[in-house]
């Protein structure tokens, strides 16, 4: 009867270490069509991006001039905003819908409004704000700026410190906002039979899990009751006084 009490009162105690992963949902859409390489793709104007733009020579129409050093970047908070309804206010040309347009696109047309006044306009437009975001068991979780439209998972991994010993490289996930819907893919990075569907190509706005094993809240509730061992001898004690 005391053996049986000793073991029911560890039990309870160990009864919390009990530990899910909150990242491994079997109801994930695992989408992976969505993901594959597109040699295509260039990346589409949003609300809320922040635009620059740099004309040579032109100071009174740049905003965010990469060509000048006292009208530059986004440390100065030099930049046009895309507001509600995808439109930005462009100096001498006025009010431009940019929403889902490619750079080179944007580029394009607003050359061709500018030789109004001028005869070959030198043109620069840069999205400010394109990022990729790291969460999960990375040594440093964050929010990274890229510069291009295409960056591997590998990449982006590195960048943020690279992987934490508790990191669950069985299931990646990534997370893709296409319009209204969030496309979810999940990833083995533990096996190298295809490098080319594992080390995917991520774009701007991706989000990027990399969850836990599930021994790590075991491992940290391990640690907690460590320390209480005299409280489980203090009560080992008790029962032996029945």
């Amino acid at each position: 009867m005391k053996i049986i009490l000793k073991l029911l009162l560890i039990s309870i105690l160990f009864a919390s270490c009990k530990t899910q992963n909150i990242y491994e949902s079997k109801t994930a859409t695992n989408d992976q069509s969505t993901f594959m390489y597109d040699a295509s793709y260039q990346y589409k104007i949003r609300k809320d991006d922040k635009i620059s733009i740099s004309v040579w020579g032109e100071d009174n129409l740049s905003v965010g001039s990469t060509y000048g050093i006292y009208n530059s970047n986004e440390v100065y908070g030099k930049w046009l905003m895309v507001d509600a309804y995808g439109n930005i206010e462009v100096p001498k040309i006025g009010t431009k819908n940019v929403l889902n347009k490619t750079v080179p696109e944007l580029k394009e047309e607003i050359k061709m409004d500018l030789k109004k006044w001028l005869v070959n306009p030198i043109l620069d437009i840069k999205v400010l704000n394109k990022e990729i975001t790291v969460l999960g068991e990375v040594k440093s979780p964050n929010a990274i700026k890229v510069d291009t439209d295409n960056v591997t998972l590998l990449q982006i991994i590195s960048k943020a410190g690279g992987i934490d010993s508790y990191a669950n490289l069985k299931c990646v996930k990534i997370l893709r906002q296409e319009g209204e819907n969030v496309r979810v893919t999940n990833l083995d990075l533990t096996t190298d039979a295809d490098i080319l569907n594992t080390n995917v190509i991520l774009h701007p706005g991706d989000v990027v899990i990399v969850p836990s094993k599930k021994n790590k809240e075991f491992d940290k509730r391990i640690s907690v009751i460590i320390p209480f061992t005299t409280a489980i001898t203090a009560a080992s004690i008790v029962i032996g006084l029945f």
